[in-house]
């Protein structure tokens, strides 16, 4: 008997081709970030630690959290 191409094997075949271009797009998203979360733990890691210190000084002065004369301290600490 032909069904031709009605049936199980119709809907089957749809809801496959949705599932793995699912699965596919999950998997490269996946990729993606992982590679993403990756790059920026290596390019944190390779700043020396008073680019780093120095950096945060600088927020913090931007904040209001410290005064030019303490913001001056810190570079003047940090670049000897």
């Amino acid at each position: 008997m032909m069904d031709y191409g009605y049936g199980y094997g119709m809907g089957a075949g749809v809801f496959g081709w949705i599932g793995m271009a699912l699965f596919l797009g999950l998997l490269i998203l996946g990729v993606v970030l992982l590679v993403r979360a990756l790059s920026h733990q290596t390019r944190t890691s390779n700043q020396p630690p008073h680019d780093r210190a120095l950096g945060i000084a600088r927020e913090r002065y931007a904040r209001g959290e410290l005064t030019k004369e303490q913001y001056e301290q810190l570079q003047r600490d940090l670049d000897a």
